[in-house]
């Protein structure tokens, strides 16, 4: 009785073990399953990958073929902004404070351009505008219609070249098979030449100190930034010293001619002679023009200023909330040496006539500002004579700045899928004569 009880007992647990190894063998499979996918799901991805960096890296490679196969072309031309805010504070406003100007001055100009468009048609009220067969009245109703106070957002400060500083030209856009690729070209002369601090020059080494001082104290770094910067840039400076000017340099070099050897047999033996000649030690003079000696410190210090001795992240920081604006925005990085006084803003500016005297900078700055904004400077006797009153102190500072600019980056960068890919060139333009001095691909 008792053994017939167990059996009972025994065949009604079985169903559970069976569903408990079902269930077991469910999990197993699940699990292997999961894996599988996830695998095959991450082997997916990263083949996607693969294949949208190749073709973000052909859309950028043909982007730089073309870029520099059209540099000849580039050709910027300032222009007059008289009734327009300047840009050259927009860097110390806020998000809020910038799109409050924005606003304002958005208003204003459609206040002013009614206000100009009725005098100028001897229009009294220009909301009841004469004959409405008239077509040219019509196209008048339509073009202050188009003015909207209300829509400042599509508002923008117009740079020194008309697109937003420090861009040259409007930013590119367009399609190579899969990637979207931009180009954009900036001028280097309009930023703050972070070369000054490499000065071998003790006169010129404590005028660069305090027209970097200067420059912090616009942009707001602290002594945080400043120290670990200053120690980088000593390390470079070991390596090798920063010029400004140069000259020609003739060199005379010793050139070994190579050893001659003849070979002769006698008929009587089968001996074989060799006779070599002692190699002839010849002088020839080479020049390095000042071209090539400013292409290879521009190449050198490109390389330099990019390497791991600089922590670039730290300046690239924003220092002001909701707007992309940071020290290195307005450092130039590539070898420049002088400064645009017409497409530099007011910090770059007050830094560079430092070496004129850290007192007269800031009414230099502003008046140069002023003046710009009608007519950009043709030279340097357009400034001495525009601000005769500062003219010693401008004298100092002649070979930091410029009136035109000279050094240009030209940055591309091409987007497929999740894949980025970007390269920047740095180039010298003189008149027509265009060279690259150096490339940096990420």
């Amino acid at each position: 009785m008792r053994n017939k009880s167990l059996n009972n007992y025994g065949s009604r647990n079985r169903p559970g073990i069976v569903l408990l190894v079902t269930l077991v063998l469910l999990v197993v499979l699940a699990t292997l399953g999961y894996t599988v996918s996830s695998r095959v799901a991450a082997q997916r991805h990263r083949d996607q990958y693969i294949i949208d960096y190749s073709q973000a890296q052909y859309g950028c490679d043909s982007a730089v073929k073309y870029a520099v196969a059209t540099l000849q072309e580039l050709n910027p031309q300032l222009i007059s902004r008289p009734n327009e805010p300047d840009f050259s504070d927009l860097f110390v406003l806020s998000q809020a404070e910038y799109q409050q100007l924005i606003d304002q001055w958005a208003v204003e100009n459609a206040t002013q351009t009614k206000a100009n468009f009725s005098t100028i048609k001897g229009i009294d009220d220009i909301n009841n505008i004469g004959d409405i067969n008239n077509i040219d009245d019509i196209n008048d109703i339509n073009d202050i219609n188009d003015i909207d106070p209300n829509e400042a957002g599509s508002v923008t400060i117009r740079g020194p070249y008309g697109p937003a500083w420090p861009f040259v030209t409007e930013p590119a856009e367009f399609v190579i098979g899969s990637a979207t690729v931009k180009i954009e070209i900036e001028d280097e002369n309009a930023k703050y030449p972070i070369g000054w601090l490499l000065l071998s020059e003790p006169e010129a080494q404590r005028q660069a100190a305090t027209g970097f001082e200067i420059f912090c104290e616009w942009m707001g770094l602290g002594n945080e930034n400043v120290y670990p910067l200053k120690d980088q840039l000593k390390q470079i400076s070991q390596i090798r010293p920063f010029q400004l000017e140069f000259k020609p340099i003739t060199q005379t070099v010793r050139v070994p001619t190579p050893t001659k050897t003849t070979t002769s047999s006698a008929k009587t033996g089968q001996t074989t002679v060799t006779r070599s000649t002692k190699p002839q030690i010849t002088t020839k003079t080479t020049t390095q023009t000042i071209s090539d000696q400013m292409a290879k410190q521009d190449a050198d210090f490109t390389k330099l200023l990019h390497s791991s001795l600089i922590d670039i992240e730290s300046l690239a920081r924003p220092y002001i909330e909701g707007r992309e604006e940071s020290a290195l925005k307005y450092m130039g990085m590539w070898a420049s040496r002088r400064v645009n006084i017409n497409t530099a803003p007011r910090h770059v500016l007050e830094a560079a006539f430092a070496f004129g005297g850290p007192s007269d900078a800031p009414n230099i700055a502003e008046q140069i500002i002023q003046r710009r904004r009608v007519q950009p400077f043709t030279d340097m006797e357009d400034l001495k004579k525009e601000l005769l009153r500062y003219s010693d102190s401008i004298g100092k500072c002649e070979k930091y700045i410029t009136t035109s600019s000279e050094c240009f980056t030209i940055k591309v960068t091409a987007l497929s899928g999740v894949a980025k890919a970007s390269a920047t060139i740095a180039i010298t333009k003189d008149g027509e004569k265009v060279k690259r001095t150096a490339i940096i691909s990420d």
